[in-house]
């Protein structure tokens, strides 16, 4: 007998010990919040920016400018939103804000994903061992999709917008779920623009959906000035900026400049590439231009062989970035910037220049300049110092008119036509500089606009690839479902990087 009671003890024992009294079995809402949120930085002076044509690098060690080949997907972070949500719902019955936000931000992720790569498992995704292999859904319905949560998520803020309520966990906007709000709404605009080729789609309403946006402003509250941008701040102790005095001495010459950056501004004589780029030396030490001239100022070819790139960069020939501003701190001169209110008024413009709504393009194109401009502590007669890059000596100066800047030829908008279209998309390619992640490939693959440099060094045949390839592992555990997605997309089950996801067709 008792033998027999301490086997029944021992098995109550081993039940309640299947939970580790170590491990905590519920974390508050905010915290996971905190972290989910945190994966939206995308941080500046990355491979992404390369591949932007930002910078490049010229030291094959640290890298190289080839494009990439398989994507990084997002559905950890996905499953961290449903976890938030369960832990909200534990204390709150009804919907509550991190619901709300919780539609945003899937929306943000499978955007991020489908962009990539096309179709994806979404309707029957992130079930674990209930559904191990999901089915793909369409890219067009992920879209569908994203715009129905956008619009949800923007009614359920609705109700906290007069309300002293805060978000817990918020580093981006202390807790202000107004000003989440606008960011659901700027971000709506973000993916109506990604859709531009499919306008005269009825199924997704975009010309309506994006004059709707315009016209109802208390309805769809947007950004208004830079102050509502969704920043990702460095504080120099637990959050470092990705350059900095530490090693400023390892990769401050292994990364130059990109042509296609540095001659977009060049081109126009815009005064940001003195604050971002430090001039070709080469050319300043014999006597070809002087710091304050814009001949001075040279980016890398991104499709230039590395054995070029690099001898030309090690003789002078190319403009660093400029190691004053980005090496100085371990905070470094600015955040990262998610969604902006310069690309905003930028989508704004491209959407009244399509004809998809009535209202001055002319005005918010401008205001995007303005305010790209205001975040490099550019004003009217803003007289910027030009450093020498190796010892921070002011070898020159420039002062800044935004008046003559505007009235050129071609930066003054020429219109609701193909010229002001080229115009704002080239605008929003330099406002794009080291932020918001791959916005400024898409557009590029989007509109073509400016012209990307490929050849030998962006790798893959000298053709810059159309989208990512699906991760491996998708090919190991959902194959079936996979490669049925694969022949619905492009008529083929090879995954090839060459071939156009649907929102380009």
């Amino acid at each position: 007998m008792i033998l027999f009671l301490s086997v029944l003890s021992g098995c109550r024992d081993f039940e309640e010990l299947e939970e580790n009294p170590n491990a905590p079995a519920s974390v508050p809402a905010a915290i996971v919040f905190r972290g989910v949120i945190r994966d939206l930085n995308e941080r500046p002076w990355s491979l992404e920016h390369r591949q932007n044509q930002f910078w490049a690098c010229n030291y094959n060690y640290y890298g190289t400018n080839q494009y990439w080949t398989n994507a990084s997907l997002n559905y950890f972070t996905l499953k961290n939103i449903l976890k938030m949500e369960e832990e909200a719902a534990k204390s709150k019955e009804e919907s509550n804000e991190y619901t709300a936000i919780g539609k945003f931000l899937r929306a943000v992720y499978f955007d991020r994903m489908s962009a990539k790569v096309g179709d994806l498992p979404m309707t029957e995704a992130l079930k674990g061992l209930e559904n191990p292999q999901p089915v793909y859904d369409s890219q067009k319905d992920i879209y569908i999709q994203i715009l129905n949560w956008l619009e949800e998520a923007n009614t359920e803020l609705e109700a906290y917008q007069d309300t002293n309520l805060k978000i817990d966990g918020d580093i981006y906007y202390g807790g202000d779920l107004s000003k989440w709000r606008k960011a659901v709404n700027s971000f709506k605009l973000r993916i109506l623009v990604r859709l531009s080729k499919k306008e005269n789609d009825a199924d997704l309403g975009i010309k309506a959906k994006f004059a709707a946006v315009l016209a109802d402003p208390v309805k769809y509250p947007l950004f208004s000035a830079n102050g509502d941008n969704m920043n990702f701040v460095y504080n120099g102790t637990t959050e470092l900026y990705p350059t900095g005095p530490g090693n400023r001495g390892f990769d401050k010459g292994r990364y130059n400049m990109a042509q296609t950056y540095v001659k977009a501004l060049t081109d126009r004589n815009d005064p940001r590439v003195f604050v971002t780029c430090n001039p070709a030396m080469k050319l300043v030490n014999n006597g070809t231009f002087d710091p304050d001239e814009f001949g001075a100022y040279v980016g890398a070819p991104s499709g230039e062989s590395l054995d070029n790139m690099t001898f030309k960069a090690g003789n002078g020939e190319y403009s660093f970035a400029n190691q004053s501003r980005y090496y100085k701190t371990l905070a470094g001169p600015e955040p990262s910037v998610i969604l902006s209110y310069w690309e905003q008024c930028f989508n704004i413009a491209e959407g009244i220049n399509r004809g998809w709504a009535t209202g001055n393009a002319a005005t918010y194109y401008e205001n995007g300049i303005r305010a790209s401009m205001s975040f490099y502590g550019i004003g009217e007669g803003t007289v910027l110092s030009i450093t020498e890059p190796n010892e921070d000596k002011v070898i020159g100066t420039y002062t800044a008119s935004l008046t003559t800047y505007l009235g050129r030829t071609d930066v003054a908008y020429a219109g609701n036509n193909a010229t002001g279209l080229s115009q704002i998309l080239t605008q929003k390619y330099i406002a794009f500089f080291q932020n918001s992640g791959l916005e400024a490939y898409y557009n590029w693959r989007r509109t073509g606009v400016p012209v990307f440099h490929q050849g030998p060094g962006t790798g893959n045949s000298n053709i810059i690839p159309r989208r990512w390839l699906y991760p491996n592992n998708e090919f190991n555990y959902n194959s079936e479902n996979l490669r049925t997605a694969l022949a619905r997309q492009f008529g083929s089950e090879v995954d090839d990087v060459d071939n156009e996801i649907w929102i380009n067709k």
